[in-house]
This record gives C-alpha cells, structure tokens and sequence, in this order.
C-alpha cells in the first residue's frame, strides 16, 4: 500500500476530536423556529380532522456551552462557507503550518462533527476524518496468522501529539464557544433535529476517557485486509478507545490529560472518578 494507505481500520480521528472539535463551535445553542399556529377555521362543517405533526422541540441540555467571551461576538459565516474562518481560527491557535500539515481543509466542521459522533461507535467512516493520515505505513510484528502491534507505530504519531500537548485549551474552547451555532446546526444536519453537540461531545470524551491500558504486546488478526485486535473484548470497543490503544501509551496519555483539560472547561467541573 501507498504511504498514506493504512492496514488498520479508522486511522487518526480520535486526535482530531482533542485537537479540532474544540475550534467547531460556539457559545448559543442553535434554537429551531416555530411556526405560528394556523388562525381558527370558520363555523361550519369540519371534515375529519388530519394529525398535524408538532414541530421538533429544542433539545435537552445537560451541558450548556459556557458563555461567549464580551470580544467574540462578531458574525459568523454560513456553515457551508465557513471553512476559511474556521482554518484561520485554527491557524492562531494551532499554528498555520500545523493546520496546513494536517487539516483537511473542505467541510472542517461537518467532518468534526461526524467523527466525534462516531468515535462511541464501532466506526469511523474513512471519508468523513477531519485530519489527513500521519505519514508512513501499518507495521505489525509477526505474519497474518499471528501477529502483534509495532511499538515503531507509536513513533509516527509523535509529531501531531506534540501539536496537541502544546495547545493551550482555553483558547481553542474560546474558538468552540464562538463557532458553536454552525456546529449545532451541523449536528442537526447529521439527522438529531433534537440533538445538542455539546452534550455529545461529552459523552465522547468520557468514552474516550474509559479507553484501557493495555499491559504487553496488543495482539492482532488479518482475516481479511485490515489487521483487528485478536481479542474480541478489544475488538468489540468504541472506535475511539480502539485508536488511543492503536497510538500506544505515551501518546494515549497524553490525549487523555488534554481530553480531560477540555472536559473541565466545558463543563466547569473535573471529571468524577
């Protein structure tokens, strides 16, 4: 395979979402119109009356965005044209080289938002990733009927990692609040007319959070062209805790302690053990 071909499944979104899902939003959670009800029909014979569906209620928050700093209310794009106000925001956190190097520069939103909300799931769809492949190919140690997880992987993803830890979470939070309303909507848009992202992204992270230490060599299949994890209570997690045991250790770590940074600033509390 070429170099940014992979032979494991769902390469790097789990880093997108401590990395990028952070600069997708913004501080008022986006409210859904209501129609006004039709006026009165006039005295007289009325024909069976049909079943009007109410329209979509707000969503249900358990965890509201904090509020929008006094100098971060200036306009926002359409969400379809939002993508060069959304690098550039990046940019001033992140590095404009950085945001270059490795964002996927069309749909930045959309594709956030449909990584995190699969991250909980068992996939990660390829097209959708918000981050372009770190460069280099799969190694596993072994042959494909027994085989283990290079430790050589680890050293791959080592570069985007040090763009993570050096992130200074608040201000990408400041980036999140300020950029929420075209996130939501982008969430809604994901078919959770009654969704609220925020609420998803927490549940996400705290999925994320319960990923496993795996102590020794992580053993691997190839039944067909991707490796899997030849336990099937490794195998069977979230896609998300899936790839912080795919990144290694060192590298989990410190996408867990960013993770819960975030956590706490979105919520306004650590979280509880």
């Amino acid at each position: 395979m070429s170099g940014d071909e992979d032979d494991f499944p769902n390469r790097t979104p789990v880093i997108a979402a401590a990395l990028l899902i952070l600069a997708a939003g913004g501080g008022l959670w986006y409210f859904l119109a209501h129609r006004a009800p039709p006026p009165p029909a006039s005295p007289a014979p009325q024909p069976q009356a049909s079943v009007v569906a109410a329209p979509p209620s707000e969503p249900a928050i358990s965890h509201p965005v904090p509020t929008a700093s006094a100098g971060s209310q200036e306009s926002l794009p359409a969400l379809n044209d939002s993508d060069a106000s959304m690098l550039a925001a990046l940019g001033a956190v992140a590095g404009a080289g950085n945001v270059k190097d490795y964002v996927v520069p069309e749909n930045v939103i959309r594709r956030i938002v449909a990584s995190v909300d699969n991250l909980a799931r068992q996939r990660v769809p390829v097209a959708k990733r918000p981050l372009n492949p770190v460069p280099g190919v799969f190694a596993a140690d072994g042959d494909e009927l027994h085989a283990t997880l290079d430790a050589a992987n680890f050293a791959r993803y080592r570069p985007l990692i040090e763009v993570l830890r050096g992130l200074d979470m608040q201000r990408l939070v400041d980036v999140y609040v300020h950029f929420y309303p075209l996130i939501q909507s982008a969430y809604q848009d994901l078919g959770y007319p009654n969704g609220y992202f925020n609420d998803r992204l927490i549940d996400v992270i705290d999925v994320l959070l319960k990923t496993p230490e795996v102590q020794g060599s992580v053993e691997l299949v190839r039944p067909n062209v991707l490796y899997e994890y030849a336990d099937p209570a490794l195998e069977g997690r979230p896609a998300g805790q899936k790839l912080l045991i795919r990144i290694g250790p060192e590298n989990a770590a410190v996408v867990k302690a960013k993770l819960m940074e975030l956590r706490a600033d979105l919520t306004g509390a650590p979280l509880k053990k």
